[in-house]
């Protein structure tokens, strides 16, 4: 018998990290560790791609930090450094107010009323981010999300022969050598749409499979986006083209970044912005709030909906005495009616 994949019961809340979730760049605890220069590293990541293609090769922006870290991890100012270290930095990071314990209360929301809860209305938080993965899992958010894609390194790299040898040597000094992912502005719409089909939960589900809008695991229109800017417009345009919502968040203290937001509204890429406090009763925490809510109204009502549709009716008698007369025959008990 012909199934449906998936309930299409759970919403999810999209997040971006930096400047998003964190006042600024999640690599600031990495750089305060080792006593590298912050704002020199960033000066020259982003000069490199113009110096870089003045000697005749092509880069692109979105892997230029990570390359970069590669390059002060063998020329020293980084030595050593490995995916525990940033594993261990992320636990540093500090967010903005309200979090990580916004997270917890905005699973809460969607189970505000009974029939959210008769229907079994939950809700994910996800990161997508062009930050780095470990550093991620390492934070305070980590055990109150349900995946990250961001980027990732890889330590001892494999070498030539590998194939062939029975067993592989590991170096105790483990160190990173090479980059393993890569999630930039644009890959992170092929995220988006892993956690649309499923295909973080069933790996059967390729995300490039043909899936029918009622198969897939979180509709569009179940999805919120979330983050800071114009980076993230792509992202911003599959959720909200969906049928989703897209909201973007500024620093309170930030006037730039508060027009910023405002010209993204004008121009039609978001649906509302508003400061990045999380905290109870903030417009952000009212405006999600309000837009959950919004979402499980809706779930109920297709779900209830559909129930009336492909129900059919019970059988009822074919010769029902008039109204009058059944006042006064005695009731008899029937599976029937």
């Amino acid at each position: 018998m012909a199934t449906t994949l998936f309930t299409q019961n759970i919403i999810a809340c999209i997040w971006d990290f930096d400047k998003t979730l964190i006042p600024g760049y999640m690599q600031t605890p990495l750089f305060r560790r080792y006593g590298v220069n912050e704002a020199n590293f960033w000066n020259e990541t982003n000069k490199l791609s113009e110096h870089y293609r003045q000697r005749g090769y092509n880069l692109s922006p979105e892997i230029s930090y990570l390359n970069h870290l590669l390059t002060y991890t063998l020329a020293g100012p980084l030595k050593g450094l490995n995916n525990k270290i940033l594993h261990e930095c992320g636990a540093e990071i500090g967010f903005y107010p309200g979090l990580p314990d916004f997270f917890g209360r905005a699973q809460a929301f969607v189970r505000e009323k009974p029939e959210y809860q008769k229907h079994e209305i939950a809700l994910e938080h996800y990161i997508v981010s062009t930050g780095i993965a470990a550093m991620i899992r390492g934070s305070a958010i980590a055990p109150h999300i349900d995946g990250v894609w961001a980027c990732e390194f890889i330590e001892n790299p494999l070498q030539p022969g590998f194939l062939k040898q029975k067993e592989l040597s590991l170096s105790a000094e483990a160190e990173i050598a090479q980059i393993g992912l890569v999630i930039d502005n644009t890959t992170k719409t092929r995220a988006i749409f892993e956690i649309n089909k499923g295909t973080n939960k069933n790996p059967a589900i390729d995300v490039n499979s043909t899936l029918r809008a009622e198969d897939r695991r979180i509709p569009f229109q179940n999805m919120i986006y979330i983050a800071d800017g114009p980076s993230d417009v792509p992202s911003f345009s599959v959720v909200k083209g969906g049928g989703g919502r897209a909201y973007a968040v500024y620093n309170p203290e930030d006037a730039a970044e508060f027009a910023q937001n405002d010209r993204l509204r004008q121009s039609g890429r978001i649906d509302h912005y508003g400061p990045a406090d999380y905290t109870p009763g903030s417009n952000t925490t009212q405006w999600l709030r309000m837009h959950l809510h919004q979402m499980c109204d809706r779930i109920v009502a297709d779900r209830e909906t559909a129930v009336a549709q492909k129900a059919s009716r019970p059988p009822r008698h074919l010769n029902a005495p008039p109204a009058s007369e059944a006042a006064q025959t005695p009731k008899q008990d029937s599976f029937l009616e």
